[in-house]
């Protein structure tokens, strides 16, 4: 059962506990300053106002009608009745009703008996101060109702945003992958159809079949680079600069994101164990967005800290650590906060793993580790 099922009942029994016994305490007085003369009708006209404020429907507009009705007439032993009354239209906001129900009862009063007028011994002091205070209880509480289901609100929306960016940052990374792997595949077909196409060329010099399967390679490479065009050169961005600026990882290394990052100040120590031939492409391609998100972070939360790079090719998986020192954010950049939501999405799916968070002394580590193919295949799971 949940928390606030578990405040709704209680706030339940509550109210049933005390209008009832409001009503006990209005028969019992009624019977006391009457020698028992008005008991049955005083506990009717009590039970009659617990029944209408306790059962939902009848609490408006019927219940305060009802119980300024009685109040009037029976006074200072059903005004505690009211006073619930009071504070269930200031839960409502419904204060020229709350207003016009008090006046009511404490100027037509006059009309009732003497021994349970309000205006007798100065009885309207103490009911107008109950009455006060119900509403004044009855508005704080409603507000605080309000004011706690609009925070409620806001979170879900803030929840819901969050969730669309996350997927949105998660789509472009897909995106960027499908627009990668069609730069690396195309090229590998171009490579493909190009030497199949040289060789049918020399046809006569080679055995009769040896030249018709040339002829079916170079023809099946080319409708392959076809169809994959069609299916993911659509995913390219249409502005012809963004789309060079996607195509980049496949004509520069990683080591090109150092040597720019030094150049406009930022201090890097840069390890590499291995040759990036040893990890497939698409390792490559990952290495180099992790280590430009790595270097950016890192520019923009700790600016002039130096950072420390370190990227293993080697088999049997491709690692990747970024690390740097504390240092002080920079004013004029705002962060996304999606990046590394891209990031993970594209090591995830490439059966690896990525880490960010702090590493001890205020400083921050970004670590990767992505497994190559053949492990996976020799151990039937990443290592």
């Amino acid at each position: 059962m949940s928390r606030s099922t578990v405040s709704g009942w209680a706030a339940l029994v509550g109210r049933v506990g005390l209008v009832v016994f409001l009503v006990l305490i209005a028969g019992l007085n009624g019977a006391s300053i009457s020698g028992g003369r008005y008991r049955a009708p005083i506990i009717a006209s009590a039970v009659v106002c617990g029944v209408a404020l306790l059962v939902p429907r009848l609490r408006w507009p019927l219940a305060p009608f009802l119980v300024t009705a009685v109040t009037v007439w029976w006074g200072w032993l059903t005004v505690l009745l009211l006073a619930i009354v009071m504070f269930d239209l200031a839960l409502a906001r419904r204060m020229r009703v709350a207003v016009g129900c008090t006046a009511v009862a404490l100027g037509a009063n006059l009309i009732g008996y003497p021994e349970t007028r309000l205006w007798a011994e100065q009885r309207y002091v103490s009911a107008l101060a109950f009455m006060l205070l119900a509403f004044v209880v009855g508005l704080w509480l409603g507000n605080r109702r309000r004011l706690v289901r609009a925070l409620a609100s806001e979170v879900e929306h803030l929840r819901t945003e969050a969730q669309l960016r996350e997927e949105a940052a998660r789509a472009a990374e897909r995106s960027r992958i499908s627009a990668e792997m069609h730069d690396v595949l195309a090229h590998r077909l171009s490579l493909i159809a190009l030497h199949t196409g040289v060789l049918s060329t020399r046809k006569d010099t080679l055995p009769g079949p040896v030249g018709e399967r040339l002829g079916l390679l170079r023809e099946t490479s080319v409708e392959a680079l076809a169809d994959l065009r069609d299916v993911l050169g659509a995913l390219r961005e249409p502005d012809s600069t963004r789309a060079s600026a996607t195509r980049t990882p496949m004509v520069r290394e990683v080591q090109g994101l150092a040597d720019e990052a030094r150049a406009a100040g930022q201090h890097i120590e840069w390890t590499t164990d291995g040759l990036p031939e040893h990890a497939p492409t698409t390792h490559r391609l990952a290495v180099y967005r992790i280590v430009q998100e790595g270097l950016t972070n890192a520019r923009k939360h700790a600016d002039g800290a130096p950072v420390t790079v370190r990227v293993d090719y080697r088999p049997p998986a491709t690692r990747v650590e970024i690390t740097n020192p504390p240092g002080s954010p920079r004013a004029d950049t705002v962060g996304s906060g999606y990046g590394l939501v891209g990031l993970r999405e594209r090591v995830t799916a490439l059966g690896g793993h990525l880490s960010a968070g702090p590493a001890g002394a205020g400083a921050w580590r970004m670590t990767a580790r992505i497994p190559h193919p053949s492990s996976i295949e020799q151990n039937g799971t990443p290592t």
